[in-house]
């Protein structure tokens, strides 16, 4: 049966660390997903191997301080089904006017959205149906130290938890996509 445990886990070192480096947004319609995912073998199956014939843009979000990137398993024994939920919350430092439409237009999209974790973890979240901005702020704060920027909740509803992406820097990321890859910050 295709729901068999294929096995169990040791405990594990205490040398991980949480958060997130940066986030890469892909308009949703630039990346045509069955004809173009090529996925590992073996335990592997979960992991994105290549994405070929991608020629498009990453939109390079770098980030410190109050991010971060779950899961939840939705699972219902009565109707049979399983789906997780994707979500992720970030905080843009800082208003500007380009910034504000952009945030405006990420906003009216479903982007893919690939998260690049600390600890060298990279994942495609939203990988089949994209994700939405499903909540979020545009602050001034009120003292001198408060928060100024942008606060964005990205869900992201799957049939399957985000995947791991086979590399571990973003030259790597560029070449797992074929190379001809655009990564713009600005």
């Amino acid at each position: 049966m295709s729901c068999d445990i294929i096995g169990g886990r040791t405990e594990q070192c205490k040398d991980a660390v949480s958060g997130l480096h940066a986030i890469y947004m892909i308009n949703y319609g630039d990346l045509d997903v069955p004809s173009v995912v090529t996925y590992g073998t073996g335990d592997n199956t979960d992991q994105i191997t290549a994405i070929t014939g991608a020629s498009t843009s990453l939109y390079k979000f770098e980030l410190k301080g109050n991010n971060s990137f779950e899961q939840a398993i939705n699972s219902s024994r009565e109707n049979g089904t399983t789906f997780f939920e994707q979500t992720l919350a970030v905080q843009l430092k800082r208003q500007d006017v380009k910034s504000t439409k952009n945030v405006k237009l990420i906003s009216y999209g479903r982007p893919r959205i690939i998260i690049h974790a600390r600890g060298d973890q990279w994942f495609l979240m939203g990988l089949d149906q994209g994700c939405d901005v499903s909540a979020g702020t545009i602050s001034s704060g009120s003292a001198l130290g408060d928060f100024n920027g942008y606060s964005l909740t990205f869900t992201g509803m799957e049939e399957l938890p985000a995947n791991f992406i086979n590399c571990s820097t973003e030259a790597e990321l560029k070449t797992l996509m074929g190379g001809s890859v655009v990564i713009t910050t600005t």
